[in-house]
């Protein structure tokens, strides 16, 4: 049996004290206010818990399952109250888009990866509820971006945690309000903590046809001496990327454009499979996000794998991508919706996955 009951979110439940909200099937939420000003809503089963942001953005901004922070290391102890998204980087899921995504070209007047990354809900709801794969705590919400002339949308993303569960389920629904097409771009941002000597597995074939280095540099990123031969050697063999060498030079970043293999139900599957055994994993269908970018960063100050952030296009920016003939159409009223599942597998559920993507993978090279 499938049920749900919704509590509307408001501004004043959250204060500097955390507060229990609900508590359902071994499952809590609470509120607490980041000394920042941020509004922050926690949820926590047997195994884990994950740390949201209600209303800027619906971010997941932290996630650990099995004792272990599966968020990249970044600068910011904790998000900031603005919406310029350098300024609050930092979060394990960034939803990017809807108008534009990626990085600005001088052709651009978009800020980076568009409006959508943290955005001011209007509203936002808890979730309490129970479907066929268990009883859950959510966060739901929605944002209304209209600029008059041009834009008119409701952004409705989804984040449920289920009960002894370490997989998080992920969507997001966009429903053009226009009575003309809306041009849409998207990009889940899902940010994990690299481990040396971890091994990345996936369901693309790893040749140059398939794992493609991305040769541009955004004006952003200034890279030291020695980059453009790292970008060069991995362009010939990008297979030396698929175990996280404390010596590779991902610094400031790599980005990869990677061609993915759905199963039997439509869903892709990425892992970082980790020495011991356990892995961090994501999934997705490529008919909904049918591009694939992988982001490498590994710094000082920021230690990032974007094991594979799927997308509707590549993230160079509005004016390129719609020269690629990559952005999607909403018709009038349209809707858009996609829906990834991200987080931990023990050693048996690591071991169950990359034999299933090993077998897809072997499938396309008999």
């Amino acid at each position: 049996m499938s049920w749900e009951t919704t509590i509307n979110l408001q501004p004043y439940f959250f204060r500097e004290a955390e507060k229990k909200l609900a508590d359902f099937a071994g499952l809590t939420a609470s509120t607490f206010l980041y000394d920042s000003g941020v509004c922050g809503l926690r949820l926590v089963n047997q195994v884990g818990q994950i740390t949201l942001l209600p209303f800027q953005g619906q971010q997941i901004w932290h996630a650990e399952f099995y004792g272990r922070t599966l968020t990249m290391k970044s600068m910011f102890e904790q998000p900031n109250p603005t919406t310029v998204y350098l300024n609050t980087y930092g979060g394990f899921l960034v939803h990017c888009g809807v108008t534009a995504m990626g990085v600005p070209t001088a052709a651009d007047t978009h800020p980076l990866h568009g409006e959508l990354p943290n955005a001011p809900y209007q509203t936002a709801q808890l979730l309490v509820g129970q479907d066929e794969r268990g009883p859950y705590l959510g966060l739901t919400g929605t944002y209304q971006y209209t600029v008059a002339f041009n834009h008119n949308y409701m952004a409705s993303p989804v984040v449920k945690l289920y009960a002894h569960s370490s997989k998080i389920a992920i969507s997001l629904t966009v429903k053009n309000l226009k009575r003309s097409p809306m041009e849409l771009m998207y990009l889940a941002h899902v940010n994990f903590r690299p481990v040396d000597h971890g091994r990345l597995v996936y369901s693309a074939p790893c040749d140059p046809t398939h794992v493609r280095v991305r040769s541009s540099i955004p004006g952003h990123i200034h890279p030291p001496a020695g980059y453009r031969e790292f970008l060069q050697e991995l362009e010939a063999q990008p297979e030396k990327h698929n175990v996280l060498s404390p010596d590779l030079a991902f610094d400031p970043e790599v980005v990869f454009f990677v061609d993915y293999l759905a199963d039997e139900s439509g869903w892709a599957h990425s892992m970082q499979l980790h020495p011991d055994g356990s892995a961090d994993f994501i999934s997705h269908r490529p008919a909904e996000l049918d591009h694939g970018v992988r982001w490498i960063s590994r710094t000082a100050d920021q230690d990032c794998l974007g094991i594979i952030l799927p997308a509707t296009a590549e993230p160079e920016g509005y004016t390129a991508e719609k020269a690629k003939g990559n952005l999607k159409v909403l018709p009038p009223g349209g809707e858009f919706h996609c829906d990834l599942e991200a987080g931990a597998l023990t050693p048996d559920e690591a071991k169950t996955m990359a034999e299933k993507i090993n077998r897809m993978v072997a499938s396309t090279e008999r």
